[in-house]
């Protein structure tokens, strides 16, 4: 399994950004100067797009154990390039939230984002197999009840209050759980980069219950606010994220 991931990652370059042309190429031109979470869509899509290169070339080049970290630090920008694409061109036609798409690109690069998390602690040999589906339940709860919140599925502030039981969970795991075990063994630029990942998962993904309760305070939906703020948390969550895991790779080798 963990070969087939990167022989997708090193033919995934070409591929991927021929896939995107297309996207990149119908894109709607009639952002607004004014417009700027419009901007920041585009702003974003085209750095996810640089940010997926730069992690399959970079898998390349690191030792084996962190080669497949790195590729999926890459599918997670991937998938966030290619819907951003989508939702950018929603929000400057209609100026409405692309609620859907967003969820679609959560409920696949999260769960990823997890996977990184579980393989940058077995790269060192410091976590069991359970952390990995502990970590896996507890943030498809966080997302699908976060979905059907702002869906109208449910009640808005009991989806938010269970999908923060979720998050949280995620916190006290890799913070006090068996997530964060046995990490004193590990190099030292395994243990920074790991503790740098852990404030983005505690501050970069507080960004986004902050978004929902703006957004979702009083009688209407806050459009501009939800949005900006979401891209500005996809921006650092997704990016910074693999960027960790490249620090920490690239010090594992200078350390060997």
């Amino acid at each position: 399994m963990i070969n087939l991931i990167n022989r997708i990652g090193k033919c995934a370059i070409p591929v991927s950004v021929l896939t995107m042309m297309p996207l990149v190429a119908s894109a709607s031109t009639n952002l607004r100067a004014d417009d700027f979470v419009g901007i920041s869509f585009w702003i974003i899509s085209i750095a996810m797009v640089a940010a997926t290169i730069f992690f399959f070339m970079e898998s390349n080049k690191v030792d084996a154990k962190w080669s497949t970290s790195l590729t999926v630090a890459g599918l997670v920008t991937l998938v966030a390039a290619v819907h951003y694409f989508y939702m950018r061109g929603v929000w400057v036609e209609t100026q409405d939230t692309p609620t859907v798409y967003r969820y679609v690109d959560w409920i696949i690069t999260v769960p990823l984002q997890i996977i990184e998390f579980y393989l940058i602690l077995a790269a060192v040999g410091a976590v069991a197999g359970r952390v990995f589906w502990n970590l896996l339940v507890a943030s498809l709860v966080m997302l699908i009840f976060g979905y059907l919140g702002e869906v109208g599925y449910m009640n808005v502030w009991l989806a938010f209050v269970i999908g923060m039981a979720g998050w949280l969970y995620i916190i006290w795991a890799i913070f006090a759980g068996d997530a964060q075990a046995n990490l004193a063994d590990a190099p030292e630029g395994v243990q920074s980069a790991f503790k740098t990942m852990r404030l983005i998962v505690l501050v970069g993904w507080a960004i986004y219950p902050i978004g929902y309760v703006i957004g979702y305070a009083g009688d209407q939906v806050d459009a501009g606010t939800l949005n900006g703020i979401y891209n500005i948390a996809d921006f650092v969550n997704k990016i910074a994220f693999g960027l960790m895991i490249w620090s920490a790779a690239t010090s594992s080798r200078k350390e060997a």
